[in-house]
């Protein structure tokens, strides 16, 4: 039952005095029977109140505005949370019947808004590999791990060769990309078999063997399994998720669980700058960052100038998830 302490920061720094700067945020990890918040600490420039609701996929939202003039906007969460780990699914179900399950649940809320598969031009080229058209008489579970481990094993992780802009069919001729691509490719291989996913924002906690993405934020999926649930998958790392991921949001892709967006009244102009820093219980500090605390941990950093809809874009690709 590991424990960790996480720290996201966000800053803004502009060139010109802003004012009006609404936000929402997604910085508070689920809460249920395998992961506890026990410290939820927000600091945000000015202390503006914070309006806390439940969007339609059960996630708690974060809205606030600082009306007051200001040349930097910092976000600061500092989260302690406890993960437990989940008992596995037993698959001792008969197959047939474990698709007949899905079938019958298909339109059904929640899930017939985690079976729709989005645009995909590359779809055919999809289902004729032999991890789809091979899959007769296997279980749900037994097809979503074989998905999984498709996409590990023929994806390159490679940070910078996709940004949030990049639609599956670049992902899917790339064949590289970084967790948030891997996700994606992921939901739609899961989809085309009438499985249920969904995607899920979060980071991803070091251990001995280096996973990708460790001591970041990170993305996954979680996949619906007939008579158990929701399972999660981490197709960067090949992996079932269990007590070394934390989660944030779940939702129907990236532009459902983004972890800060906004607007403000200013000069478009202005550096935008991200870091998440991750230590043990026992204190010890995993990322790029550690040696940077108590400072702001801000590990990259943007140049952003236009128009409000390419600074929201490029705001969104600062914080792809890796």
């Amino acid at each position: 039952m590991p424990r960790f302490n996480i720290r996201h920061v966000t800053r803004y720094r502009y060139e010109q005095p802003v004012r009006d700067s609404a936000n929402q945020i997604i910085l508070f990890p689920l809460k249920d029977t395998y992961q506890e918040v026990t410290r939820q600490d927000l600091k945000i420039t000015g202390e503006p109140p914070v309006e806390l609701y439940e969007d339609y996929y059960g996630n708690t939202i974060g809205s606030f505005t600082y009306a007051e003039t200001h040349r930097e906007m910092v976000i600061d969460s500092h989260i302690e949370v406890t993960v437990t780990a989940k008992p596995l699914p037993a698959d001792d179900n008969p197959a047939v019947m474990q698709w007949r399950h899905l079938d019958d649940i298909r339109h059904s809320f929640p899930y017939i808004d985690f079976i729709k598969t989005e645009r995909f031009n590359a779809l055919g080229e999809l289902q004729s590999i032999p991890e789809i058209t091979e899959a007769g008489g296997l279980s749900p579970l037994a097809v979503s791990l074989t998905l999984n481990e498709f996409i590990f094993n023929n994806f390159t992780y490679n940070s910078g060769v996709t940004d949030v802009e990049s639609t599956l069919d670049e992902v899917w001729s790339l064949k590289a990309g970084v967790c948030q691509d891997f996700a994606h490719v992921l939901l739609v291989t899961l989809h085309t078999m009438g499985i249920p996913a969904r995607y899920v924002s979060g980071y991803i906690c070091p251990n001995k063997n280096g996973m990708r993405g460790e001591g970041a934020t990170h993305a996954w999926v979680e996949a619906y399994i007939p008579f158990y649930g929701w399972l999660g998958l981490d197709p960067t790392n090949n992996c079932i998720v269990n007590d070394l991921h934390v989660r944030l949001a779940t939702g129907r892709s990236f532009s459902d669980v983004s972890p800060v967006k906004g607007t403000y009244r200013g000069t478009s102009s202005h550096v935008l700058e991200v870091g998440v820093t991750i230590s043990y219980e026992d204190g010890s500090i995993t990322g790029e960052t550690a040696a940077s605390l108590p400072e702001l941990p801000l590990t990259t950093s943007t140049r952003i100038n236009g128009n409000s809809y390419r600074h929201h874009l490029e705001m969104m690709q600062q914080q792809q998830q890796q």
